[in-house]
């Protein structure tokens, strides 16, 4: 396995004998056309189509419902799962899926977006202006982190699982989620339900915080570090933001920002964690340097290089030509990320789940709660007074 891979199940020996005439069902396939690289590159089209399609519904849905904030609030990778467990259930019934698979690039299409992640955190911005900002995320994602991860071993989940809702809850959702997977080379089923978990409980968010903000009579800047703190996912804590006011929104960019540049932190610590504690054998001698280096995930050296330069970068151009060209960056990452959603999707198999039950569901709810109150604490004693 590739150093930081996500991994897929394994077909059975009796299946990998007969998969060039079988699914995951009793459905034949027909032949490849071209052989495994003629399928391979269909796959990739029906990723494609199925992204544009994921495009088309972001840009579109709040315009065909003006009115209604959800349709607003509804981002990208809820359309991206959900058109790729739809495609899933086509390819299935029409016994394709396993023949296009080679075409469902997750792993590229997750670590590239994930670098271009990297030059959305300008460093200057976090070092000059967030100070508060730092204390309360590395105070927040260790709490939550250890509270989530003491909760999901308590409750007998998976570490890879317990890995990656901790890194989800605690730090910026899907894309650190994305980013511990690669880590702890946790299963794409695995990955799916913490991103579904992520979407689940963000999507109300972002109506509940604005508003108990303003029944607390929460000052802007207490608002938006409590915003910032809270929702997993960039999108969704600019959505809640605005809600809350524009300066609420500034604090909530600049805290979400600086709990995202820690992901390379949180890597580097789970990488570590399980060569010497989760997946060391008994007797085992200790991992040493090579072995963490093979385990590291390379990609989060790219989030890093991409910070660097795009930090470097903006101090070198003007304001509106240096947003220009972040921008450009930003939307090519929503694109790759876009690609990896539907694909997740269209590998997704709910079987390897199902044991799993009510458990990651209760653990998730439990660190949000936690959360959300540390969040308010931290907000309050830090912001108060606070202006960006």
């Amino acid at each position: 396995m590739s150093t930081g891979e996500i991994q897929r199940d394994e077909p059975s020996p009796d299946r990998a004998a007969t998969a060039t005439a079988t699914t995951t069902g009793d459905t034949p396939s027909p032949a490849a056309p071209s052989g495994t690289l003629g399928w391979a590159v269909l796959g990739v089209l029906v990723v494609l189509v199925l992204a544009a399609a994921t495009r088309f519904l972001e840009k579109n849905v709040p315009t065909w419902f003006t009115g209604s904030d959800l349709a607003k609030a509804i981002e990208y990778p809820v359309y991206a799962i959900v058109l790729g467990l739809l495609g899933n259930a086509v390819l299935t019934a029409t016994g394709l899926r396993d023949r296009l698979s080679g075409g469902f690039r997750t792993e590229f299409f997750i670590k590239t977006g994930l670098v271009l992640l990297g030059a959305s955190i300008n460093l200057s911005l976090i070092v000059t202006a967030a100070g508060p900002a730092i204390i309360q995320a590395i105070v927040l994602i260790s709490a939550v982190f250890l509270f989530t991860w003491w909760l999901g071993g308590r409750l007998g989940l998976d570490d890879k699982l317990r890995a990656l809702l901790s890194a989800a809850v605690s730090i910026c959702g899907v894309s650190a989620a994305i980013a511990a997977a690669g880590a702890v080379q946790a299963k794409r089923e695995q990955l799916a339900y913490s991103a579904s978990l992520v979407i689940a409980f963000a999507l109300p968010s972002i109506f509940i915080l604005p508003a108990l903000a303003d029944a607390f009579g929460l000052s802007p800047a207490v608002a938006g570090a409590w915003i910032g703190g809270n929702i997993d996912t960039t999108a969704a804590v600019t959505a809640a933001g605005a809600l809350a006011g524009e300066d609420a929104l500034a604090i909530a960019t600049i805290v979400k920002v600086t709990q995202n540049a820690l992901i390379g932190i949180v890597v580097v610590a789970l990488t570590a964690w399980f060569a010497f504690r989760i997946e060391r054998r008994p007797g085992a001698a200790r991992p040493g340097a090579g072995e963490l280096w093979r385990r590291f995930p390379k990609f989060v050296l790219g989030f890093v290089a991409a910070s660097v330069i795009a930090t470097w970068y903006l101090g070198t151009v003007s304001a509106a030509e240096g947003k220009a060209v972040i921008g450009v960056a930003n939307d090519l990452r929503v694109w790759f990320l876009i690609l990896a959603f539907v694909s997740i999707g269209l590998e997704f198999r709910v079987a390897s789940l199902r044991e799993a039950g009510w458990r990651p569901v209760a653990v998730f709810a439990a660190a949000t709660l936690v959360n959300v109150v540390v969040a308010l604490g931290l907000a309050t004693l830090l912001f108060s007074g606070f202006t960006a």
